[in-house]
């Protein structure tokens, strides 16, 4: 993206009037360092998060965000400045600040957090990836899996605990600098221990803890040691606010402190009381940079890979069907495929004129079943192809890449997407694509996504497990009358677009004020009061 794509869609994502210090915390950082020729370059990282929270950055006089460091050179900027924070420009190419910037200028002290490499394998590729990930995302065979021994009980005591311990240590120095007070904004499930250790070290501290993957009932988290799912419960409950995309994983969380903890809850009010204090839970369904995103599908790249895309896969005016995903087991590419089969099988006369482009960026394949589903993946397609393929036709169109430009181009060109999750959090392809798409795209949505709560209402539901479901809901999305389509795109990007990353934010913000004050009088009341100002 450009300069200007960058400024004008993070001022569209401005937030409320802010007068306090806040600090960030993500594991994924805002920028990455890398050397190539012998030059330090920085690239800025993607997404709507960073978006938005840059965003806020740029309208506070004090902000900083603590991340891990994850390349070699990421290493070597943060033992230069001690572990502290690095001052930088975050335009389209970030560069360090140097303290000659207009007042305007969005400056965020970013800083890393180096950690020892075992400590972070163990924290990120055994805990992290797969265990929580799994539970949360409800991916464990309990017929078989997990198998939960040494192995996994020293990832979390020698790589997860340790981590979140350093990590909270970054934070609470970063608001001890501050005077004691500062607004903490933690994300995702890598830092569940960190909120209950940081309010230890600053009592005076405002907490909120964004978990952006699903949160699951009570049953899904006894596969976790008593002793370890109460350490990660007691740590969120460290926060003011926990924070999710849906109703039903703010309700979950508040069931599972219930019973697996005995707290006292109130689902009404969604708090829960927790050591004299009122913790709530609260929901704002995350979204995505509307008007960056409309800037690129409009841009001179995204028109040539279009053209592309259509000279090689609809040469004769064929239907194009698009996933967009990580090669992540929750994904649910196989069973997609599955139905894709399904459905030329019992709908032949599509065959030679539907076309499925697969676009999925490999995903941490040094966790074996992370790779080992790749391997599924790339034999059902090689077996579908090689049962439907003509001359010049091959039915799907695998590719294995990140390329977000030629994927938005197939956005604008797709004539159904397939989102069909076991679980997300949200799923941000399915609200990217009707806000660009020009052929009046049909939606076919998991119903276990997140996105699900707002768009559902004009998708193709699909039931995630079942093959001849989603095989049915596809040749309903293909065949789907035109006002039909036309009608259901306009209302889902309609949505998107009143909810943007923008709101997203300022929701949280707006509700974090009511709550707690942020230190507007004397002191803080200890009591919350009724939520106002969400999002959905």
């Amino acid at each position: 993206m450009s300069d200007q794509t960058q400024t004008s869609s993070e001022q569209t994502a401005g937030a409320p009037a802010i007068d306090v210090p806040v600090v960030v915390l993500s594991h994924r950082a805002p920028v990455q360092f890398r050397r190539e020729k012998g030059k330090r370059l920085i690239r800025r990282g993607a997404g709507g998060l960073v978006t938005a929270l840059v965003g806020l950055a740029g309208q506070l006089e004090d902000a900083v965000w603590v991340c891990a460091a994850t390349t070699d050179e990421d290493s070597a900027v943060a033992a230069e400045h001690e572990g502290g924070a690095v001052p930088l420009v975050m335009t389209a190419e970030p560069r360090p600040a140097d303290g000659d910037e207009p007042d305007d200028a969005p400056v965020l002290d970013v800083r890393l957090v180096d950690v020892p490499p075992q400590e972070h394998e163990d924290f990120y590729q055994v805990f992290s990836n797969p265990l929580l990930w799994f539970i949360q995302h409800g991916l464990y065979g309990h017929a078989t899996t997990p198998v939960i021994g040494r192995r996994e009980r020293e990832a979390y005591e020698q790589g997860y605990v340790p981590v979140n311990e350093a990590f909270a240590e970054a934070v609470a120095e970063e608001v001890r600098a501050r005077g004691g007070r500062a607004l903490v904004l933690l994300h995702d499930y890598h830092f569940y221990l960190v909120a209950d250790r940081v309010r230890q070290a600053c009592p005076e501290v405002v907490l909120s803890h964004f978990i952006h993957i699903p949160w699951p009932g009570p049953d899904a988290w006894v596969v976790l040691p008593q002793d370890i799912r109460e350490q990660i419960f007691h740590g969120l409950l460290g926060n003011d606010v926990v924070a999710f995309h849906t109703e039903r994983f703010a309700r979950n969380f508040l069931l599972c402190v219930q019973e697996l903890l005995g707290l006292p809850i109130d689902l009404q009010q969604k708090t829960v009381s927790y050591q004299g204090r009122t913790v709530a839970a609260r929901t704002y369904p995350i979204s995505i940079d509307v008007g960056a995103l409309e800037e690129m599908a409009a841009s001179e790249d995204v028109a040539e890979r279009r053209e592309e895309l259509e000279r090689d896969l609809l040469p004769d005016g064929e239907q194009l069907l698009l996933r967009v995903d990580r090669t992540d087991p929750s994904k649910n590419i196989v069973r997609g495929f599955l139905a894709f089969e399904l459905l030329l099988e019992q709908h032949p006369e599509l065959v030679g004129r539907l076309r499925f482009l697969a676009f999925l960026q490999p995903s941490r394949l040094d966790v074996p079943e992370y790779a080992d589903y790749l391997g599924r993946i790339g034999a059902v397609v090689a077996r579908v192809n090689a049962k439907y393929a003509r001359t010049g036709y091959a039915p799907i169109d695998l590719r294995l890449q990140e390329d977000f430009a030629t994927a938005v181009a197939a956005y604008t060109l797709c004539d159904a997407v397939l989102v069909n999750s076991i679980a997300d959090g949200m799923n941000l392809v399915a609200k990217e694509m009707v806000v660009v798409n020009t052929r009046d795209a049909v939606l076919c949505l998991s119903e276990s996504t997140g996105a699900h709560a707002e768009l559902g209402h004009f998708a193709v539901t699909l039931n995630p497990f079942d093959i001849q479901q989603q095989a049915d809901a596809l040749h309903e999305a293909l065949t789907m009358a035109p006002d039909q389509r036309r009608q259901r795109l306009e209302a889902a990007a309609g949505v998107v677009r009143a909810n943007d990353i923008g709101k997203w934010l300022d929701a949280q913000i707006a509700d974090l004020r009511d709550l707690t004050g942020l230190w507007a009088g004397p002191a803080r009341g200890d009591e919350l009061q009724p939520e106002e100002g969400a999002v959905g």
